[in-house]
């Protein structure tokens, strides 16, 4: 990864796919990624110091990483270029639930947890804007299993769950704002922002949200994350 890691630090990845590969003087350029945060090359976290002046490099895309809270899946990291390309998508779950925090003591714990399990794609974490409460949709029972197991075991924190019918997540966009913004008051109670702060419709049923295509026809409706 230029600037930032050489082949010795690949280890710290499950999973990534190769771009190119270089050579790059220690401490002369940092290191970027998709998403416009910045590392200096010697940050302590990313263990550069210490190295020869040249090492072979590789710019790649992360699909796994054990550097939790620093890259999420899809991540490219560069030598500072700006690059601008559509993400992974997110695809509209099957299954929702609201997430509570089982022990109020270890509140920032599960908070942790839940942002990092997230950015691993285990699920997708929606906070209502009516009330402020977080929703994990999933694809099916098993994952809020293994996101309640997870949660224990790796970040000591307790979860419960509760129940919420909705049918579907649909990411919604205007070119008129005035349009969007009627939208989001007339549907305040089911208004969410998903974990990049993007706005999203949750519909409760099918017909409802036939309804809302039809009485909105300046608003699109995504069942994807990417548009």
């Amino acid at each position: 990864m230029p600037g930032i890691f050489t082949l010795h630090h690949l280890s710290h990845f499950g999973n990534l796919h190769v771009c190119h590969r270089g050579y790059h003087a220690r401490g002369l350029l940092p290191c970027r990624n998709h998403r416009l945060k910045r590392w200096a090359s010697g940050e302590k976290s990313l263990q550069i110091n210490g190295f020869d002046n040249f090492k072979e490099f590789v710019a790649c895309i992360v699909f796994q990483s054990s550097h939790t809270g620093n890259f999420k899946i899809g991540d490219t990291l560069t030598a500072g270029e700006d690059l601008h390309f559509k993400g992974l998508p997110s695809f509209s779950p099957e299954m929702f639930k609201y997430i509570e925090n089982a022990d109020p003591m270890k509140a920032k714990q599960l908070n942790k947890g839940i942002e990092q399990l997230m950015d691993e794609g285990v699920a997708q974490l929606f906070t209502n804007q009516f009330n402020g409460r977080k929703i994990i949709g999933t694809v099916g029972q098993l994952q809020f299993e293994v996101i309640q197991y997870r949660l224990l075991h790796e970040y000591n924190a307790q979860c419960r769950w509760e129940p919420i019918s909705l049918y579907k997540a649909c990411w919604i966009e205007s070119d008129n704002p005035q349009a969007l913004e009627n939208f989001k008051k007339r549907k305040a109670q089911y208004m969410a922002l998903d974990k990049e702060g993007r706005d999203v419709y949750l519909a409760d049923s099918g017909y409802v949200l036939m309804m809302a295509q039809q009485d909105f026809p300046d608003i699109r409706f995504h069942f994807t994350s990417e548009f």
